[in-house]
């Protein structure tokens, strides 16, 4: 499928890039090392260990669900590819939950690291980096950020980036960000 949603972007620090299956190798360690820090707070489909032919076979089906425009999942690489430091990702939504980016008219950027990657503005980074991706789609008119109320550390990234809180269901928290303000200020910024 045809997507405005790049396959790789580059910040001043990292390769985002759609995982692939040869990619299970560099991520079983960080998963591994890794159970207790995200285990709360990330569904296990994508942070449960599992050995090398179902992690690369799981990496697979997020390098699908990209190439068809379901849900956009990238590693977060160092610049040079050497390490993995987490993910970030880009779901399509609409009124029912996430849906094909083509029926969508928001999106929910979502974001994990490494448990020895957190507070250098990684995050950070790669957020912004999604949030001038999801300011290029066609009638977005909006962003989310949805975590966990206990999860303060990853609240506090949504608190930077200008969101606010919009509701909690659950104890879920949803921060919201207008897309048309972001739109102005890329386009002010790029001038």
């Amino acid at each position: 499928m045809d997507t405005p949603i790049p396959v790789t972007l580059r910040t001043s620090r990292m390769l985002l890039r759609s995982w692939n299956p040869a990619d299970a190798l560099a991520l079983a360690p960080i998963l591994a090392a890794n159970v207790a820090h995200l285990g709360p707070w990330i569904p296990a489909h994508v942070a449960t260990p599992a050995p090398l032919p179902a992690l690369a076979e799981r990496l697979a089906g997020f390098a699908a669900d990209f190439a068809a425009g379901r849900t956009f999942r990238y590693a977060l690489l160092t610049s040079d590819e050497s390490q993995v430091l987490g993910e970030a990702d880009l779901f399509p939504r609409g009124a029912t939950g996430r849906v094909p980016l083509g029926s969508a008219d928001h999106v929910e950027l979502g974001y994990w690291l490494d448990a020895a990657a957190p507070g250098r503005g990684f995050a950070t980074e790669a957020i912004r980096a999604l949030l001038d991706v999801a300011a290029a789609v066609p009638g977005m008119s909006h962003v989310e950020i949805r975590c966990a109320s206990e999860n303060g550390p990853s609240a506090a990234l949504p608190q930077r980036l200008g969101f606010h809180l919009a509701s909690v269901e659950a104890e879920l928290q949803i921060w919201r960000r207008p897309l048309r303000a972001f739109r102005r200020i890329v386009r002010r910024e790029r001038a």
